[in-house]
């Protein structure tokens, strides 16, 4: 019956091609407008640690003076002042964890002919490596004794490895990093999660090439390097960043279960009310954010992408609208022969099924034609001034959802027309005839 349903089908589009066309392109600009702001949302929206997916929270506190805090509206700023990072970190509630901050460190390679140039470098503890599960193409991370010891240890990133060794095991060797020479430990395996979700405080950081050094956080204080995010809530001398009145540190923990959640955000408001009492802070507030939260705070998904996005799904929905009006149209100028179907034994049900197998094809060809606009749309995204841009591209799964939209859409246009169809009366279709 299905066959038959087919032939009826493609029968009636050749007849009415210029509708036929119509309706196909009216679908596919709506599905390959939605299916490009679609696909640039999931990219962006994405979990860039899958492996730890509901594992991985941010503390906060806040150190800010009394002034201008107005209780249940001020929130707690991104980062944290070393102390505070130091006392957290000390308190070992997590399974694991790991504190941060980015810079940019001249780096002076060994080899002949090679010039200094600046890395983005992560200045972090040996619980990075660990905490959010980066793997390795050759050697590892550092230890907790490395870190105690403040040993110049090093991890570097697989293009910079690519870059200065041709991609061939490196651990051993040594690179210059702020005129002192650091050895390398261990060279990452291709990483490079987007955003770039540990630290979210600078713009331009979220996408984009990832990191090309990782080095122990006090070795590089020790050498000089300074944070990139530092920012102070009284005054004192900032040249010393570890006792400075400034934040500069991002932590991460990972809590493997809901009571350790529990226990961790306990232990971070007794740490606050602590610090309160000896005079360090002020603000009571604290809070432990997933990395949902912490991607939404700290805005990972730019607002005129989410604005993009709902303006081309309402645009989908027009377009579906029009679907409707022009199958509506087609209907009205196929009464006759959908009486003389009637006349001759079709039931209602028959009716209706050949016109949803209708709308169904063009679904399936307005898919087509909108896989091809959303592949033109996407190659314009890749080609915008922004961060993201290289990221822009067409996955086998929204390939898929492509096509399930695009027929979706279609079925969901033929409803109306389909079941118009199926309560023509054939006695006044046969009259008029």
């Amino acid at each position: 019956m299905l066959k038959y349903y087919l032939q009826l089908a493609l029968l009636s589009l050749r007849q009415h091609r210029v509708l036929t066309a119509l309706m196909v392109l009216t679908l596919a600009v709506g599905i390959g407008a939605s299916m490009t702001t679609l696909t640039v949302m999931r990219v962006l929206s994405g979990d860039p640690v899958p492996s730890r997916q509901g594992q991985l929270f941010h503390p906060e506190v806040d150190p800010w003076p009394m002034d201008r805090y107005v209780a249940g509206q001020t929130q707690p700023p991104p980062n944290l002042s070393y102390a505070d990072a130091m006392g957290l970190m000390h308190a070992s509630r997590a399974t694991q964890q790991v504190t941060l901050t980015t810079s940019r460190a001249k780096l002076l390679p060994h080899a002949n002919g090679e010039h200094p140039f600046f890395a983005d470098t992560v200045m972090t503890t040996h619980g990075f490596f660990g905490t959010f599960d980066t793997p390795f193409e050759y050697g590892g991370g550092w230890s907790q004794a490395q870190d105690d010891s403040r040993e110049r240890v090093m991890v570097i990133a697989d293009a910079l490895n690519r870059k200065l060794f041709g991609g061939t095991n490196s651990v051993g060797k040594s690179l210059r990093v702020a005129g002192h020479d650091y050895r390398i430990v261990g060279v990452l395996a291709p990483w490079d999660p987007q955003p770039r979700f540990y630290d979210l405080t600078l713009r331009g950081r979220g996408y984009g090439a990832g990191d090309m050094l990782y080095m122990p956080l006090e070795a590089a204080l020790d050498d000089g390097l300074h944070s990139s995010t530092m920012n102070c809530y009284d005054s004192g001398d900032f040249s010393k960043p570890r006792v400075a009145p400034c934040m500069w540190l991002t932590l991460w923990v990972r809590l493997t279960s809901s009571a350790q959640q529990r226990d961790y955000r306990a232990m971070l408001h007794s740490y606050v009310k602590q610090q309160i009492a000896m005079g360090r802070l002020h603000r009571p507030d604290a809070r432990l954010m997933s990395m949902r939260q912490w991607l939404d705070d700290r805005q990972a998904v730019p607002d005129d992408v989410r604005v993009q996005t709902g303006m081309a799904l309402g645009f989908l929905l027009i377009c579906i609208v029009n679907t409707i009006g022009l199958l509506l149209a087609k209907c009205l100028r196929r009464s006759r022969e959908i009486g003389t179907r009637r006349a001759l034994g079709a039931s209602r049900a028959a009716i209706f099924a050949q016109f949803m197998v209708e709308s169904a094809i063009v679904g399936l060809s307005g898919g087509v034609l909108g896989l091809v606009l959303a592949e033109i749309g996407l190659w314009g995204v890749r080609h915008q001034p922004v961060s993201y841009a290289s990221l822009a591209h067409l996955d086998p799964l929204m390939f898929a959802f492509t096509f399930v939209v695009a027929v979706s859409a279609a079925l969901l246009a033929g409803l109306l027309p389909a079941w118009r169809a199926c309560v023509v009366a054939p006695a006044p279709q046969l009259k008029a005839g």
